[in-house]
């Protein structure tokens, strides 16, 4: 049974390693330690808390949440998450007080999850504490062969 004295040995080692390239690399590891924290920052700042589609399901049947489809009008009749309404992103920050007056959580769906956390951010400052982004927009929910309605 030489498996964990092999393990601790070899664990060993990759410590030594990283510590001698950590040494070595100090400004390497310095500018990928700022980059990492200026990510988290940035997904701190986007507004809302991702959620997954069987999540937006149990927001929307438990708790009665808001979908909100922020694509443009053509591409809404094409296919959209049932029982979503329709505002184009363009009209999120003129109608944010009102969304965050409503008081029912909101979920922003895109087309692929990238516009959906500014709107999201948009609605929080007016108040809203309850706002939610569909990771992935609406492309995820395709490719999870979820129903679309026309």
């Amino acid at each position: 049974m030489r498996i964990l004295p092999d393990f601790l040995a070899t664990l060993s080692h990759i410590m030594d390693r990283a510590i001698e390239f950590v040494t070595n690399h100090h400004m390497l590891v310095a500018t990928f330690i700022a980059l990492l924290a200026a990510f988290v920052f940035t997904e701190i700042q986007r507004g809302g808390r991702r959620i997954s589609p069987a999540d937006l399901t149990r927001l929307v049947n438990t708790q009665e949440a808001r979908v909100i489809d922020l694509r443009n009008t053509p591409e809404f009749r094409e296919g959209h998450i049932t029982g979503s309404e329709n505002m184009p992103y363009s009209q999120v920050a003129e109608k944010a007080a009102a969304l965050a007056a409503a008081g029912k959580p909101i979920i922003f769906v895109c087309a692929m999850g990238q516009t959906a956390g500014n709107a999201a951010r948009s609605v929080k400052q007016a108040g809203m504490k309850e706002v939610h982004i569909l990771s992935g927009g609406i492309s995820t929910w395709r490719q999870q062969g979820l129903p679309l309605v026309r």
